[in-house]
């Protein structure tokens, strides 16, 4: 079971994710930097303090419509290995993120049109530079299309792993920040569904304990960012 820190990035600036309202979002304070809002600064505690090789970056502008951050992201590329989440909407997109240095590009229920794209930066640039992101609000799938919104989110999961992809994360952004647990129920219907998938969850992680939680529950890594920032969590545990 390994963690996989976050930056949510706004304007060059590292923000705090609170139940996906990002008109909220504030810059970050974390335990691990001295000034607030440092991305890069962020990304280099996350390599020496957590001992980490990967994090996960929402570019927050891109996903929100605006531009990517491609500049901020081959800083950060540099320091980790970047799983980088730019609302990506077509193969042209998901290839400019390998061009600055992401190691995997994540394909995001939120913006991408349909499973057809999915599959096809899947043949575009391997199974292993591809994640693919269950986002959900409160269980409830956030698509960017009615067909996709139709569908539940174990249809969902099964649906990107037939288009390709090998690593699914589960992300419900109404646990975002909230320290309110994890949702290990979905975990393990995710799990049930998806055998041999590399599973990631994502939302509500408090400490260690959440961690053994949804290890046992099936996942292979979790997504955290506030109880990393409060000290609520260490050292990378996969370590």
């Amino acid at each position: 079971m390994r963690i996989i820190p976050v930056i949510d990035l706004r304007a060059g600036e590292a923000v705090h994710g609170v139940g996906g309202d990002r008109a909220r979002y504030a810059r970050v304070e974390s335990t691990l930097i001295a000034t607030r809002g440092d991305a890069l600064a962020l990304a280099q505690a996350y390599a020496t303090v957590l001992e980490t090789t990967e994090m996960y970056v929402a570019d927050l502008d891109a996903i929100c419509g605006g531009a990517v951050q491609l500049a901020m992201h081959q800083r950060l590329s540099r320091v980790a290995r970047s799983w980088i989440d730019a609302g990506v909407k077509s193969e042209a997109d998901a290839c400019a993120l390998i061009d600055v240095g992401a190691d995997r590009v994540v394909v995001g229920l939120e913006t991408m049109p349909g499973f057809e794209l999915l599959h096809a930066i899947v043949q575009r640039l391997g199974a292993d530079r591809v994640a693919f992101s269950l986002d959900l609000r409160g269980g409830v799938p956030l698509a960017s299309t009615d067909a996709l919104r139709a569908m539940t989110p174990r249809e969902l999961a099964r649906r990107a792993v037939d288009a390709g992809t090998e690593t699914v994360i589960v992300l419900d952004l109404a646990r975002v920040g909230s320290a309110g647990g994890a949702n290990e129920a979905m975990m393990q219907e995710m799990r049930a569904t998806l055998p041999g998938v590399d599973l990631i969850a994502g939302g509500g992680v408090r400490h260690r304990e959440d961690l053994d939680r949804l290890a046992a529950a099936g996942a292979n890594g979790a997504l955290v960012a506030t109880a990393v920032h409060r000290g609520s969590i260490g050292r990378n545990p996969a370590r």
